[in-house]
Formats: structure tokens, C-alpha cells, sequence
């Protein structure tokens, strides 16, 4: 059988590789490994030397995954975390019987916590973390299990384990709209002020997006009212100050308790709106396999 060794890449190259891939960035990858960007970028050159075959689009001073990059990611990402796992294993630090979930903070917050006392009673065996975060996984700062995220933020190469779906529609509080007849018509919105999660970039609709995707020819102009995190948004809507953009699966209990109302029947339905990952090496763990079936149970309906 012939050596696997005249098959492999450079294995020095590799390591700058699977960082680059996971953030999806040369910037970031250099300062998790301590070295410069020039050195990264070297790197990646050589192995893309070696293959004959780009694995990264290098455009206006930004990178991204090629098909192949995105493939090779993975296989390089998976591969360096099972030596990982089994060196830790071996140096006597076992991690068995917990799971890490990353988790959006909107998410984490108005939708993950109501329903986790529903995954300890049924898995009491498994120790869950859940790391909140408003950066999405190509900047994770630690190992995780599982990640949960808005499918349209950038994700490098880390391996889809499935899609859900979600519905966005407008909301407010019911004090906003005292005396009016209801369902507004939707050109009837832009008259109230729009409260918007407006970052750079933009990676999940928005108000003219919203407007556009209904058939209307309304824009949100100079109505608009921006907030740096969503949760901050649909705060300003319940106090009152205008109309909010919300996802079903974030706003359904607040239009349960009447803290928020629908004000139009127009709405949006995105299939695959929210993406769930595993993190390298990670998918084959019977703590990650239960946290991943329970959370397409819930992610179902």
C-alpha cells in the first residue's frame, strides 16, 4: 500500500488553512494563531500551490471560501479536531456528558431559554452550556458542539447539520395603535416610526427588503429608527416607540402575553432562515447527536 504521505499537502500549511477557513478571514486567523497576516496569507498561497486550485476569492481586501475551500475546510476542520479530542482523551481530560450550544443572543434569550427546561428532563444526563452571541460562527472564541445562527451570516466552513424556517412580520405594541381599525394596510407602516437592527453587513432582512419582498413599493426613508442588537429593538416596540420586524420564533411570546400585537396580515416566509452546526469533530458525540435531534424537534413546527 503506498505511503499516504506522497498524497498530503504541506502539513505546516494546514494549520493556517483550517483557521483562515473557520473565520473566513486572513485577519482573524492570523490573531488566533500569533502570527502576521503576510504569514497566513503564505501559507494558504503554498497550499494552494500545491493543489493547484484556489481556495479562497480574494476581493476588495476581504476573503471567501471557494467551493473547494469550503469542502477541504471541513475535512481539515474535522480532522484536526478528532486529534484534538483523542489527545485530550489521552492527557486524561474527558468531556464526556456535556454539550456546548452557541447560540445567537436574540435566539438564546426569547427563544432557546423557554423550551431548555423541556432538554434537561429529557436528557438529564447531559451536562448543556449555552454561549450567547451577537458574532457569528466564523468568530467563535471557543470549541462549541452546536451553533445556532440566522443562516445568511457568514458560517466559513463549518459543517450544516440542518435548516428551519421562520416567518417575519411586523409588530408593536398595542398602546401604538390605540383607536385604529385593524389589520393596517402595509403602505399604512412607513407612517409610524420603523425600528430597525441596522449593523455592517447587513445579514437578515430588513424594513426595504420586507417592503420589497411583499410586493410593496413603500420604503422605510427617513422613518427609520436603528439600534445596534434586536433584542434592543423589540424592547423599543413594546415600550411603544414604533414598529419592529419580528421572527415568529422570537416574538410568539410576547404576542402570546399581548406585550405585542400584529398590525398587518402581510408576511414573509423564509424555509431555511435559521442554520444549525456542529462544530469540527464534534457530530459524531452522543451529546451532540441528542442536542441536535432535540433541537430539530423544536425547530419543526
Amino acid at each position: 500500500m503506498r505511503s499516504i504521505a506522497r498524497h498530503l499537502p504541506p502539513l505546516a500549511t494546514l494549520r493556517c488553512f483550517e483557521a483562515a477557513a473557520r473565520h473566513e478571514s486572513f485577519t482573524l486567523a492570523a490573531d488566533e494563531l500569533g502570527l502576521t497576516q503576510a504569514a497566513v496569507s503564505k501559507q494558504v498561497r503554498q497550499l494552494e500551490q500545491d493543489l493547484g486550485a484556489a481556495l479562497f476569492e480574494r476581493r476588495n481586501r476581504a476573503v471567501f471560501l471557494t467551493e473547494d475551500g469550503r469542502r477541504l475546510g471541513r475535512t481539515v476542520s474535522a480532522a484536526l479536531g478528532d486529534i484534538a479530542a483523542e489527545a485530550t482523551r489521552i492527557r486524561g481530560r474527558p468531556e464526556a456528558g456535556e454539550a456546548i450550544l452557541l447560540c445567537q443572543l436574540c435566539e438564546a434569550f426569547y427563544w432557546l431559554m423557554p423550551r431548555l427546561s423541556r432538554f434537561h428532563e429529557r436528557h438529564p444526563e447531559i451536562a448543556l452550556r449555552v454561549v450567547s452571541t451577537l458574532q457569528p460562527v466564523t468568530e467563535a472564541t471557543q470549541p462549541y458542539d452546536v451553533a445556532l445562527q440566522t443562516a445568511s451570516r457568514p458560517a466559513g466552513s463549518a459543517a450544516l447539520a440542518f435548516t428551519a424556517g421562520d416567518e417575519i412580520f411586523p409588530v408593536c405594541a398595542p398602546s401604538l395603535l390605540a383607536g385604529r381599525a385593524l389589520p393596517l394596510p402595509p403602505e399604512d407602516l412607513a407612517g409610524y416610526p420603523l425600528l430597525a437592527h441596522s449593523v455592517a453587513p447587513q445579514a437578515w432582512m430588513e424594513w426595504d427588503d420586507w417592503f420589497a419582498a411583499i410586493g410593496s413599493q413603500q420604503r422605510a426613508g427617513s422613518r427609520l429608527r436603528s439600534f445596534d442588537s434586536f433584542p434592543l429593538v423589540l424592547q423599543a416596540a413594546v415600550a411603544g416607540q414604533g414598529m419592529a420586524l419580528g421572527w415568529r420564533r422570537t416574538v410568539d411570546g410576547m404576542l402570546s402575553e399581548g406585550k405585542l400585537l400584529r398590525p398587518c396580515r402581510a408576511s414573509v416566509v423564509r424555509p431555511a432562515e435559521i442554520a444549525v452546526y456542529t462544530g469540527p469533530a464534534n457530530a459524531k458525540r452522543p451529546e451532540t447527536r441528542a442536542l441536535l435531534n432535540w433541537l430539530a424537534e423544536e425547530l419543526r413546527d
